[in-house]
Order: C-alpha cells, then sequence, then structure tokens
C-alpha cells in the first residue's frame, strides 16, 4: 500500500546517509584516493543491489529509457564522486559544500523550465534560505584552504548533480525505482573501471577500518539511499526532492559532533538552522505560505 508520507520517509533515509557519508569519506581519505575510493564504494554498492535484483527477476528497460539510466548512471553515480572526491582534496569541507550545493539552485531551475515543474514560491524562498544556511556553514567551517582546481572541480560536481537528477527523473517514468538504481550503479561501476589497478594497490595497503569504511559508503550511502531517493523521486518534483539536499550540511554538522567529537561552532549551527528551516519552507503549501507572508490567497486558491 502506498501511503503520502513514505515518499518523505524515504527522503529523510536518503539524506541521514548522505549526511554520513561526508563523515566517512574524511576517515577513509587518507588511504583511498579519489578515483579507486569511488570505484569500491559503486563496486560494493553494485554487488549489494545485484544481490537484491537476483532474487527477484525485473523487466529490464530498452531504448531511450535504458541510455537515460546508463548517462545518469555514468554522471552522477561514476563522474559526480570521482569529481568530488578530487574536489576535496583542493578545497576546506566548507567551500566544497557551498559550491556543490549549487546543484539543487541549478536542479530547480531547469526543471522548472525544461520538466515543466514552474517555480512554486515556497520552493524559490525555501531555496533562498536553505542556500543562505550553506553559505553561514560554509564561513564557519572555512578554514581557507582552497584553490581555483578545487573550485571548478567542485562546480563541475553540482552540474553532473544536477544533469544526473534530470536524467534520472525522466527515466523513472518508464523504470521502477529499484531497477534504475540497480543499472545506473552498474553503469556508475563501468565508468569508474579504469580506477581498479590503483584500488587493488590501496585496499592491499589500506588497514582494515578504511576499507570496512569504503564497503559501508557502498552499502548504505550508495545501494540503500540512492534506492530511498529515486523511490522519492518518483513520486515528487525533481525541484522539491533536490531541495532537500539542503538537509545534508546541517546533518553532517550535527554528526561530526556526535561521531567524531568535533563541536560545532554557533554559526555552523545557525547555518543548519537555516537549512532545515529552508528545506520546512519548501514543503509548505502556497495558501500556508501566502498567509505567511500577510497576502490574501486569490479567489482560485480560496476554492
Amino acid at each position: 500500500m502506498r501511503t503520502p508520507s513514505l515518499p518523505l520517509v524515504a527522503t529523510a533515509v536518503t539524506m541521514i546517509l548522505w549526511a554520513s557519508a561526508f563523515i566517512v569519506i574524511r576517515s577513509v581519505g587518507g588511504h583511498y584516493s579519489p578515483g579507486p575510493l569511488a570505484l569500491g564504494r559503486l563496486a560494493a554498492g553494485s554487488a549489494a543491489l545485484s544481490l537484491v535484483a537476483a532474487l527477484r527477476p525485473r523487466r529490464l528497460p530498452r531504448g531511450r529509457p535504458l541510455l537515460l539510466v546508463i548517462g545518469y548512471g555514468v554522471l552522477w553515480f561514476g563522474l559526480y564522486a570521482v569529481v568530488l572526491n578530487a574536489a576535496e582534496h583542493h578545497l576546506d569541507a566548507g567551500t566544497t559544500a557551498l559550491v556543490v550545493n549549487v546543484g539543487p539552485i541549478l536542479i530547480a531551475v531547469t526543471a522548472g523550465v525544461y520538466l515543466r515543474e514552474g517555480f512554486p514560491r515556497g520552493l524559490v524562498a525555501g531555496l533562498a534560505i536553505a542556500f543562505s544556511g550553506v553559505v553561514t556553514i560554509a564561513i564557519a567551517t572555512s578554514t581557507g584552504r582552497h584553490d581555483a582546481l578545487g573550485v571548478v572541480l567542485a562546480l563541475g560536481a553540482a552540474v553532473l548533480y544536477a544533469a544526473g537528477v534530470l536524467l534520472q527523473k525522466q527515466a523513472l517514468r518508464d523504470v521502477d525505482p529499484f531497477t534504475a538504481t540497480w543499472l545506473g550503479c552498474l553503469a556508475g561501476t563501468l565508468a569508474c573501471l579504469p580506477f581498479a589497478p590503483g584500488l587493488l594497490g590501496e585496499l592491499r595497503a589500506a588497514p582494515g577500518p578504511a576499507t570496512l569504511g569504503v564497503l559501508y559508503l557502498g552499502l548504505f550511502p550508495t545501494a540503500i539511499a540512492f534506492a530511498t531517493w529515486a523511490y522519492a523521486l518518483k513520486r515528487m518534483s525533481a525541484g522539491g526532492l533536490s531541495s532537500s539536499s539542503y538537509l545534508v550540511p546541517g546533518i553532517a554538522v550535527l554528526l561530526s559532533g556526535l561521531v567524531l567529537g568535533e563541536v560545532p561552532a554557533p554559526l555552523a549551527l545557525a547555518g543548519g538552522a537555516l537549512c532545515l528551516l529552508g528545506v520546512a519552507v519548501t514543503r509548505l503549501p502556497e495558501s500556508a505560505l501566502l498567509h505567511i507572508m500577510g497576502n490574501k490567497p486569490g479567489p482560485r486558491a480560496r476554492l
């Protein structure tokens, strides 16, 4: 049975697991370089998803739907992961979060025009509030470590993220969420195969906890989180769901305090609160937003 709350639950699971990925990536980044880390993570995710797929035969897509799945798998699962990992070698966490979180804005604008989702007032206002929260977190966590190449890489990651989501949204019209996630992850894994020699060498040298961290990234933030994301995206607008990504920086700030013992700066906590507020605003019905703004809804809104 479908219930209206399930997409929201799926979204929450995705955001929590994606936020945890930032913590784990920081802990394993000293032992795994960007390309091999992406391949190891995707290989573990593909293995888990393939095991589930083997338990229940599925109808594979063909033609344009299959090309869309392969396209977003290569761009988002594969290239995005490599480019983002590389960007974090040139930028501090705050600057990376700031630049990459241009992605949801790109998605909202493109989906509003190309997918004809429009520009609801709540979405526009919420994105502005949430992005100001990311800016606040970036200011609080910035260490000044950045260069032009890092900014270009992070901006490229934002563009790849936006393109991947838009392709996925179109693919989900014809492909069920699990199959789209499974085949997309496989496509991303294949795109990262050139990093296989490096991964094998780093696997031999890395300590056990670091390798367990890579497996965690593959099973939870990849296999599970991308599946729950696809489930939610099937039932929500691309612009609306992508705005939920602004929950990730705030959750990551809290997790870093709980898991790593890093006490968040008050300014970072304020930024996290702004992110939460912004995402909440994107979920408000337009009538409620108009009431808050002090505007009376038109006759059509009162029906």
